[in-house]
């Protein structure tokens, strides 16, 4: 896994090449290089080994979904947004580099993302390059990550049901570990079915995740997290703590993980870095 960030690290440093204008690109480096777990496009890279693809071609995918998630959290720490001033334990986006040129390096990153994929894939297809940008326009946009911030806003101070807080964890968080499981499953192309598998694995995953990281909003410090605790409970915002409680979240995470090692083993799926990251989450959850 540390291999694989590497690369990853590598790679973005390559592909966000300082050029002029330069404000953007600085801007847009600023918080792609913050550093970060890189769990989205390690998740890519063995998706596409352990079905047998070169995870070389599949890196310009996992840096262009990097992009995405870093563009996400640049435009939910907006002080239109979740008004944060801190990720990854420095000052966020706007706070460095002012709101109009954060909006501008969360717009930059979202278009240029997509054409890593067209551009730097060189082994791949173009019938599968059109498959991986479908799925990432989808996961981008209002059938996705959008659809997520909108009723996440929406929700704010209101009393929700399990089903629209599922929604809201989907689109704002699963949908991206769902990205980066397909698209590397795409990418060493295997059948319908094991992409299939890999979005159901990705949705459990990332709701896990998720549910993870509001356990840990209420339980974790700043100097662990690299942002600021406890404002979503202060805005009223809609989290699964807020509404089912600690015990529930933490058996929640546990059952979703357990399903996720369930059907690898039933598919035949053996992977350390899999593993090492459900392994992780678990670990934060009931840390």
């Amino acid at each position: 896994m540390r291999n694989f960030i590497k690369l990853i690290d590598e790679n973005l440093d390559k592909f966000l090449e300082e050029k002029y204008p330069e404000e953007i690109f600085k801007s847009m480096r600023y918080s792609v290089l913050a550093g970060g777990k890189r769990l989205r496009p390690v998740l890519c890279l063995e998706a596409c080994r352990v079905f047998g693809g070169n995870i070389e071609d599949a890196m310009p995918t996992a840096c262009a979904i990097e992009m995405l998630h870093a563009q996400s959290l640049i435009h939910d720490d907006l002080p239109c947004m979740d008004n944060d001033d801190f990720r990854r334990g420095k000052p966020t986006n706007h706070k460095v580099f002012g709101e109009a040129t954060a909006v501008l390096a969360g717009d930059a990153l979202l278009t240029f993302a997509p054409q890593l994929i067209l551009q730097k894939s060189k082994n791949l297809d173009d019938k599968t390059k059109l498959k991986l940008i479908e799925q990432y326009c989808i996961a981008a946009g209002a059938y996705g990550l959008i659809a997520g911030q909108i009723v996440d806003i929406e929700s704010e101070g209101k009393q929700i049901s399990a089903e629209t807080l599922e929604f809201i964890h989907t689109h704002k968080t699963a949908d991206l570990f769902k990205l980066s499981l397909k698209s590397g499953a795409i990418i060493a192309g295997v059948s319908e079915e094991k992409v299939n598998l890999m979005e159901e694995i990705g949705q459990k995953l990332g709701f896990a995740f998720q549910i993870c990281d509001d356990i840990l909003d209420e339980t974790s410090t700043f100097e662990e997290m690299g942002k600021t605790l406890g404002k979503d409970k202060q805005a009223h915002k809609p989290t699964y703590t807020a509404i089912f409680g600690l015990k529930k979240a933490r058996k929640e995470v546990k059952y979703l993980l357990g399903n996720v090692c369930d059907m690898m083993s039933e598919h035949g799926i053996e992977s350390g870095i899999f593993n090492d990251i459900i392994h992780d989450i678990k670990g934060r959850a009931f840390s």
